[in-house]
């Protein structure tokens, strides 16, 4: 693999994603395969799905032919990508039950953890099941990210470009070939997903990105230290870490269910606050933007990882909190005591 090797594989994938999204959108349109507003959904009308194949083929294909066994010490991201695509994309068809995908998930998250990424959080052998947990956790926090035109995939273009620079700092040009990929095959997918959108990702790309984030991440930071890996897991899914900090507080202060659907993430609260759809997807890619500076800093060493994590948890914290102020949900009405005479 040399210098090369990244931009050409970068270049590919953009290409590829662009022109196979146009295809896979013309097929969902004969096979009429649509995503149909109603209830949460802040769509309006019928929008074909199929995207996410079209990510998760322009990430790997690229990669593979290029590398090839140089791509063989990221066997265990690659084998559980894959089936995170085909689980969302039977999903996409026919929706399956929450205990089918999150056993599913947490197969492919052991794959990934028997091929050697343990985050090293506590120095126990717990970490081993904390990772695979981590990863599970973070994969659906993406997915739930996927919510308004062009978010999800903006943030993809910006958290992996970023970690695909930490990668290759570090001395691990395998996943830093496949996040070289992603970025680049995300932001060809935006051609057709930048509001008003002419196609989703789907559980297909949504659940793809957010497997191959969390284990690239925890990737980079197996090997290190406590403070050191918690900063590396935080910083490149800092939107979605947020994004599901701000619904699980909001919907547990309103005593919703925590894991239905509705539209009070951060990406609709910055729409309340006046955000078009378009300047929504760029503010969530900017934050992504700006944690990823912050970890690549940190992986250069210009920055302690003291000082990173410590900041991120501070922001964290601070916007899930703010969020709330944001009003999504309806007005309870006030209710009296009084009795009606019949």
């Amino acid at each position: 693999m040399n210098g090369t090797t990244p931009l050409a594989a970068g270049g590919i994938a953009f290409a590829l994603c662009a022109a196979a999204t146009a295809v896979l959108r013309h097929l969902a349109l004969r096979w009429e395969l649509f995503d149909r507003p109603g209830g949460h959904k802040s769509h309006r009308r019928p929008t074909p799905y199929l995207g996410g194949i079209a990510i998760a083929l322009s990430t790997l294909v690229p990669p593979l032919v290029l590398a090839g066994p140089a791509l063989k010490p990221v066997a265990g991201v690659l084998v559980g990508a894959v089936a995170m695509a085909l689980l969302g994309l039977i999903d996409d068809l026919i929706p399956l039950p929450p205990p089918t995908r999150l056993a599913v998930q947490g197969l492919a998250a052991g794959v990934a953890v028997m091929s050697g990424i343990v985050a090293p959080l506590t120095g126990s052998v717990l970490d081993v099941p904390i990772t695979a947990l981590w990863i599970v956790v973070v994969t659906n926090s993406f997915n739930f990210l996927d919510n308004m035109d062009g978010a999800l995939g903006g943030v993809t273009v910006a958290a992996a470009a970023f970690l695909a620079a930490g990668a290759f700092v570090s001395g691990r040009p395998a996943i830093g070939l496949v996040l070289a990929a992603l970025s680049p095959a995300a932001l060809g997918f935006l051609l057709h997903n930048w509001a008003p959108a002419r196609i989703f990702m789907g559980d297909a790309g949504s659940l793809f990105i957010g497997f191959v984030l969390a284990s690239s991440a925890a990737l980079l930071v197996t090997g290190s230290g406590t403070v050191t890996a918690a900063a590396g897991l935080l910083l490149p899914t800092f939107v979605a870490t947020v994004d599901t900090g701000v619904v699980l507080l909001a919907r547990r202060r309103a005593g919703r269910p925590l894991l239905q659907g509705g539209s009070d993430h951060l990406s609709h609260r910055l729409h309340r606050l006046g955000l078009g759809k378009r300047l929504t997807a760029l503010a969530l890619a900017t934050l992504a933007a700006a944690a990823g500076v912050l970890d690549l800093a940190m992986t250069l060493g210009w920055v302690p990882a003291f000082g990173a994590v410590t900041g991120a948890a501070a922001t964290a914290v601070a916007a899930v909190i703010l969020a709330q102020r944001v009003r999504v949900y309806p007005a309870k009405r006030p209710t009296t005591s009084i009795r009606v005479r019949r």
